[in-house]
């Protein structure tokens, strides 16, 4: 089943999630040590307590990765799966998920001369 992940495309991974695991390990080890050294104080086992728990999100995210990868989940739909049908267009518009139309305004003359000016300005760096 997850035989594909023994691949040599997947050794580089687990080998940094194992280093990383590691080392989180132990800055939760430091962390605990200096707690209970004479300068150490309450930050210190917040820390202790704060690297595990890093370690533990850093292999569940590996293996959700891994598992996505087996289960080739494209555009949110996973091999295998029938995908959701989207709502018909009444519905959406329930449910105001349809952009309106946006009005259009009175024309802006200031607007019109700062893009003529800027149109004048690119063609002129068009001509040099």
């Amino acid at each position: 089943m997850w035989r594909f992940a023994l691949s040599r495309r997947w050794w580089a991974g687990h080998v940094l999630v194992a280093v990383f695991s590691v080392v989180f390990l132990g800055l939760a080890r430091w962390q605990w040590d200096r707690a209970h050294s004479a300068g150490g104080d309450w930050q210190n086992f917040g820390y202790a307590l704060q690297w595990p728990v890093f370690a533990i999100f850093l292999v569940a995210g590996w293996l959700r990765f891994l598992w996505l990868e087996q289960h080739q989940c494209r555009d949110g739909v996973i091999e295998g799966e029938r995908p959701v049908p989207a709502p018909p267009p009444a519905a959406r518009a329930a449910r105001g998920r349809v952009p309106r139309p946006i009005p259009e305004d009175e024309p802006d003359d200031e607007l019109a001369a700062y893009n003529a000016y800027l149109a004048r300005l690119a063609e002129q760096d068009r001509r040099s």
